[in-house]
Parts: structure tokens; sequence; C-alpha cells
């Protein structure tokens, strides 16, 4: 397994879970400074990434793309896959495509966690389900022409009423007709959701793409009650061999969040 850091570069997220806040230059600096193997960036849109600027970043300091994060379009436009509305759905998809170009370009997926949307008063969870897959079939499609999954990221139940744990995130993945999508578990959402976090890692085999690297309170491992020794077993189990991502909050700050994350990642592997 291979460690990663968040970078957000989207103004409007400065309050979110996401590491370092001061530009891809700043992180990716820190990042390496620290010893990760990768960032995962959360960009306002895909334009927003100079991708020479970018490449050379890495280059310069050896470092890889985890993975770009879609949620933007949610947190600026207010754009779902399941919205209500087909041309807002559309310019979801749009929104979506876009970045998945964009990360295909550094070998990397991009996540779909807040894009999902929910269910709302307006909209029957059979409709939502309908457009939730109709959206993940083309994007996953997309994606798989890049030789790159989309990762689709169950979240916990005051973010979104779809899909909240493993099982049946996996079931609902495994009726798409597109094989291009795999499953994000953020350890975060699976301590509110999941009783045995473990057991649900190896619910996941052959599914989980990706893994947001978080304690139980949203802080880096080891801040919160999280027994992260199991689910490292779990993971191992199950023959993950991808990335530890930390989408946490800085706190008390970015590079004690980072330095922590970092420690915690070094343990585990050691283990």
């Amino acid at each position: 397994m291979r460690s990663a850091i968040t970078i957000s570069i989207t103004p409007q997220a400065r309050r979110g879970p996401f590491v370092f806040h001061d530009g891809l230059a700043d992180g990716i600096e820190q990042a390496a400074k620290l010893g990760f193997d990768a960032v995962e960036i959360f960009p306002p849109a895909a334009n927003a990434i100079d991708e020479a600027e970018l490449q050379g970043l890495l280059d310069h300091h050896s470092l890889k793309v985890a993975a770009i994060g879609t949620g933007a379009g949610w947190v600026i436009h207010n754009w779902s896959l399941t919205n209500p509305d087909p041309t807002f759905r559309q310019r979801a998809r749009d929104f979506i495509r876009a970045i998945i170009d964009v990360a295909a370009g550094f070998g990397a997926p991009a996540i779909i966690g807040s894009m999902q949307g929910k269910v709302d008063v307006d909209v029957t969870r059979e409709h939502a389900l309908e457009w939730l897959a109709e959206g993940l079939e083309e994007l996953g499609d997309h994606a798989a022409s890049h030789g790159q999954p989309l990762l689709y990221e169950f979240l916990n139940r005051y973010e979104t009423n779809l899909f909240n744990r493993v099982a049946p995130t996996v079931d609902f993945v495994r009726g798409l007709r597109t094989k291009g999508v795999k499953v994000l578990a953020d350890l975060f959402h699976m301590n509110i959701e999941e009783s045995d976090l473990p057991a649900a890692i190896r619910a996941g085999k052959d599914w989980i793409g990706h893994v947001h690297f978080a304690d139980s309170n949203r802080q880096a491992i080891g801040c919160g009650h999280t027994r992260i020794e199991p689910i490292i077993a779990a993971l191992r189990e199950i023959g993950y061999t991808g990335y530890l991502s930390a989408e946490i909050f800085p706190q008390p700050d970015a590079l004690t969040a980072a330095r922590q994350t970092i420690e915690s990642f070094r343990k585990c592997s050691a283990s």
C-alpha cells in the first residue's frame, strides 16, 4: 500500500477535510518533504489545474497523483448525478467527465462523492438510483476508456441517503453494466455506519479501489478511536495495494496532521 495526502485548491472548501490549502506547489513540496508517495487533489474545476505545471512539480518532487476529486461541482454549483432537473444532471456529468480526462493524464482516477446527490423530497429513491446508475454507467465507461477506474464513494447518513455501507454499495456497483467503477472506502464514513470495519473491508474484496485514511473524528489516524491494525490486516487479506489517502481536517494544523498521518502509515506498513 502507498501513502497520499490531500490538497484542496478550491477556496469554497477551505473548511473542508483536506490537509493542505495553500496551492499545489506548497502542498506537493510539503508532501514530498514528509515522505508521501502521492497527493490527492480537490480542484474547483478541471481547467483550474495547469497540467504542465502540475507535472513539473510532480517530477521535481518524485510524487504521483493518487486521485482527483469532483466534489466542487456540488460545493460550488450544487450539481449532482441525482438532481431532478436533467439539465443539472448533464452539467454534473460534464463536470465529472472533464476531471476524469485530467486525472487520466496523470495515471489517476477521479472520485465521485458528494456529487452523487441524495434522495430529496421531490425525488423517489427509485428515480434517484436510476439517475445515479445512468451517470455511473456513462462516466465509468469514459474512465475505462482511459484505462482508469471511476471511484464511487459511499458517504455517511448525514451526507447522503443513497448508500452508506460497503456491502450495499458493492451490490449496486456490481449490478452496473459498466465494469469501470470501483468503490472508495472512507474509514471516517465507515466508523459511523459499519459495525465491523475489517469485516466490511473483506466484503468489498475485488471492488475497493481507493481508501481514505481517516480516524473516527476525521482527523489523522491515531487521533481518534479507530483500531487501524485490524483494518490494515483486512486490506492485506483482500490484496489491496492502492493508496491510503488522508482526506482529513488539518487539525491542529496542516503540518502536524500530515506528520501524524505519515507516522501512522509507516507504523501500519511495518506491522
